[in-house]
């Protein structure tokens, strides 16, 4: 057993995270960007004689070096440092007009935050920069400016990035509102291979009759008002797009059809269908906080419905409480018996968001057997209003499923509040996982449980381990995040380097649970039970 260390002090918890709020929603969308490829930070400078970074013989060893190689360092300074090596010589001059170049608005101020008052300034800094460079530029990215007010500038930077070979643009119309139109210019851009749009309104279909991007291979769509089937036609008219990312769109129906898509994101989004029809090449569907109708008292739930996609691998998160799961042309339903037409065997790691004490948890099982090969199971239990003992003889009385029993290896639970419901839905898993090595249970901010840290270790080291189906390493973590777990991020879902980018922790054999990317408000590691090896294994 564990030594009973307190878990460090968390803080009160932040404020629930509502993306109804305007002030919420462009920091949501703003974190979800791709950061510009170079940072304001870095600067360039050819020292000589003693000083850092200088040769001792006070010789020039930069100037020395290849056009190529100096166009490669050129290219990676914030524009306004890029521009100044044009006036060390002529030969800088000519190694800057031919530099890839990047213009990140945010550089071209002196502050951050910019004000309403810098909107003037930031759109004559940019038409300058982008009329001062034959091009291409590698990034442009735009994210400071009101641009209802500057709409003849925006027509003309699109054109001058179209035709200069613009590679990756982000553009955010801060803060809004959406009602301003995109011009038609920037999907006759050829050369994008990245494109973010914020906080604007799509042209009318007729605008866009040609429009194509034969190179894009990621698409992120930030609160951008959209006709049905606008969304559809653009990854159609991209036959190279692997990812695709949506935050609070607002469509009725949404088909993904693409023989390139390898990830999915839709975030904070009402959708009344997602039917993936044919993605011979998905590998990630996410969806956070994904629902039916924006008026939670409808009952309207979004169906999903999977078609053609054998590489699908990763999947989440499925709430049954908001989703209508469809396999096949088959909707799943509880109590339904798998059979070979409702099961997606590819899927290895899946995300459920689930309260365990309403009806609505008793579609957890029906879920788990649509994926008979899941090796990873994350859980985000949802605070439950229903009586406590509701269901708590479902879980007991559920039968076993073949993930269960024969392949999770790995489980974990987050914004755990202890009530019995939970306690019992995890009893029964525990009973019947035969081939569990880890579990993680995350315990809710204890301001918002009113649950002491001692309390929550408490209630788990009383679980009764003598009918659980293996022996395997369980920690107990704490969090300082909001209420209902720290909103999804992009960057989490499209980094194909990390194999699980659901997990709240990452478990490293022969050192210890390790918080997940992106998730540092993971606080305090307690060992319940480590009986397989020692607590070596942690």
């Amino acid at each position: 057993m564990a030594r009973r260390a307190p878990f460090p002090n968390r803080g009160p918890p932040p404020p629930a995270f509502d993306v109804r709020d305007t002030e919420h929603l462009v920091s949501y969308v703003s974190s979800c960007l791709p950061d510009p490829p170079v940072s304001n930070t870095a600067r360039f400078s050819a020292r000589r004689g003693g000083a850092p970074g200088g040769a001792p013989d006070g010789a020039d060893r930069i100037s020395g070096l290849s056009d190529g190689l100096l166009r490669d360092i050129v290219s990676r300074l914030p524009f306004k440092d890029a521009a100044r090596t044009a006036v060390l010589a002529t030969r800088w001059r000519r190694v800057w007009l031919q530099a890839p170049l990047a213009v990140a608005d945010a550089h071209l101020l002196d502050h951050w935050p910019p004000t309403p008052a810098d909107a003037p300034a930031i759109t004559a800094a940019v038409s300058a920069a982008l009329a001062a460079h034959p091009g291409p530029f590698r990034c442009a990215h735009l994210v400071s400016t009101r641009m209802d007010a500057h709409q003849p500038q925006l027509r003309r930077w699109l054109r001058l990035l179209a035709a200069k070979g613009v590679q990756e643009l982000v553009l955010i119309n801060r803060p809004g509102p959406r009602q301003v139109p995109l011009p038609d210019t920037l999907f006759r851009s050829a050369t994008l291979t990245c494109l973010y749009i914020g906080f604007w309104k799509l042209p009318d279909a007729a605008q866009l009759q040609g429009a194509s991007f034969p190179n894009l291979r990621e698409l992120g769509i930030c609160s951008v008002a959209v006709k049905d089937g606008d969304i559809d036609s653009l990854v159609a008219r991209s036959p190279l797009l692997e990812i695709l990312n949506i935050i609070q769109g607002n469509v009725k129906v949404l088909r993904l059809v693409g023989r390139s898509l390898r990830c999915v994101q839709i975030c904070a989004s009402v959708v009344e269908s997602i039917a993936v029809v044919n993605a011979p090449c998905l590998e990630r569907l996410v969806l956070w906080d994904v629902r039916g109708s924006h008026d939670p008292a409808s009952g309207l739930r979004t169906r999903i419905k999977i078609g053609t996609a054998p590489k699908l691998n990763l999947l989440g998160y499925l709430d049954p409480a908001h989703h209508l799961l469809e396999i096949g042309g088959t909707t799943i339903t509880a109590g339904i018996e798998p059979r070979a037409s409702i099961i997606l065997t590819s899927v290895k790691r899946l995300s459920l968001t689930a309260c365990f004490g309403a009806n609505d948890a008793m579609m957890v099982p029906a879920f788990l057997k649509c994926f008979p090969n899941v090796e990873t199971l994350h859980i985000m239990s949802v605070k439950c209003d229903e009586p406590a003992g509701k269901l708590i003889k479902f879980w007991q009385e559920a039968s076993p499923i073949v993930s269960v029993k024969m392949r999770i290896k790995m489980m974990t639970i987050s914004e755990f509040r202890g009530e019995q419901h939970e306690l019992a839905f995890v009893q029964s898993f525990f009973e019947n996982a035969r081939v569990l090595k880890y579990a993680a249970i995350t315990a809710a901010n204890t301001r918002v449980t009113g649950i002491s840290d001692n309390q929550m270790f408490s209630i788990l080291q009383k679980m009764d381990d003598s009918r659980w189906g293996s022996k395997f390493g369980l920690a107990v973590l704490g969090t300082n995040g909001p209420e209902g777990g720290k909103p999804w991020l992009f960057q989490r879902g499209a980094d194909f380097s990390d194999d699980d980018p659901f997990a709240p922790v990452k478990i490293i054999e022969g050192v210890g649970p390790a918080p997940g990317i992106g998730e540092n408000e993971m606080v305090g590691v307690r060992l319940v039970r480590c009986v397989r090896g020692g607590s070596s294994t942690y």
